[in-house]
């Protein structure tokens, strides 16, 4: 334990629209029994609030607790509050770090990537014609799985195809190195990391920079026929160019876990594509047992006037 906790309770204000709030609260009591967890519609003293606990919260929510120290969100990407323009000034951000969620991930990656490389979408295709159709097994390393974003989930995910015997590449925006993976950063390397991709990735965070970095041309640098994986966020692919690019055999298969808009409008052409597999956003999520040690950490810091862990820099998105 960092510092001496006060005496006097000071309070956790939850929401979310899409998140259990009792799991985090069972979990937060455990480990600060002193701390008041308050779902946002209960508050009954906003002086007491100090921690937020927060997924895509309604403009002017952060105004209400004028002694607010610590936002966490609740949830892999901090995006959706970075381009906030009523945050209030000094207060840090934090992203979680919860190893599970970061395992969670890349078993979806993994499951993405291996059922891509042992031909699954054409089995699943034959099953439905009643068809017998032999495709001869080609090694996984002869299949080239390119990450883009190297963060905590991304390398993670990486390495886990790695492992698996996949030869693979990353690329970032800053320099990173692994021995298990070639790595490429900078957008002058974009178009030679992309012609190497016979599946591609998507776990790169959603930041001015990123958005729309994925666009007609980028996709055309892939080799004809790779697949594509995104479990970023939808905005980083221009939607209409990779539809386009998904009826022209450009893009051979795609599994998408995040859009543009969410939930999928259900007349969106994606869905009626047989070369899609479509999830929704379920890639990843956070875990109250394993996420909740981090946030009492970082409330016992602020308690004891240290600066917080894993705090999200506003200027760079992330």
């Amino acid at each position: 334990m960092i510092g001496r906790e006060r005496d006097m309770k000071d309070a956790a204000v939850f929401y979310s629209q899409v998140d259990n709030p009792e799991p985090w609260r069972a979990a937060l009591a455990g480990l600060l029994p002193d701390l008041d967890f308050v779902l946002a519609d209960d508050v009954t003293d906003p002086a007491a609030v100090r921690y937020a606990l927060v997924w895509s919260p309604p403009r002017g929510f952060f105004a209400r607790f004028p002694n607010l120290r610590m936002i966490v969100a609740l949830g892999a990407g901090v995006d959706a509050l970075v381009t906030r323009d009523d945050l209030p000034p000094g207060v840090a951000i934090t992203r979680l770090h919860d190893p599970l969620m970061s395992r969670m991930m890349a078993s979806y990656v993994l499951f993405a990537t291996l059922r891509l490389a042992r031909d699954m979408p054409a089995f699943e295709a034959a099953q439905r014609r009643g068809q017998w159709h032999f495709i001869e097994p080609r090694p996984l390393n002869l299949t080239r799985v390119g990450v883009m974003g190297l963060g905590e989930l991304g390398l993670l995910a990486a390495r886990e195809c790695a492992r698996q015997g996949f030869t693979v590449r990353g690329w970032s925006r800053s320099p990173k190195s692994d021995p298990a993976i070639t790595c490429y950063s900078g957008m002058d390397s974009l178009p030679d990391f992309l012609g190497g991709c016979d599946i591609l990735v998507c776990l790169l965070p959603k930041t001015p920079q990123t958005i729309g970095l994925l666009d007609a041309e980028r996709l055309a640098m892939l080799p004809r026929g790779a697949a594509f994986v995104n479990v970023a966020r939808g905005a980083i692919v221009d939607q209409d160019a990779l539809v386009a690019a998904l009826e022209s055999g450009q893009i051979g298969q795609a599994t998408l876990d995040v859009f543009a808009q969410e939930p999928l409008p259900g007349d969106h052409p994606l869905w009626r594509m047989e070369n899609v597999l479509i999830t929704p956003h379920v890639a990843s999520a956070a875990l109250p047992d394993s996420a909740a040690p981090q946030v009492a950490e970082n409330i016992r810091r602020l308690r004891a006037d240290l600066p917080v862990t894993d705090a999200v820099d506003v200027a760079r998105g992330y």
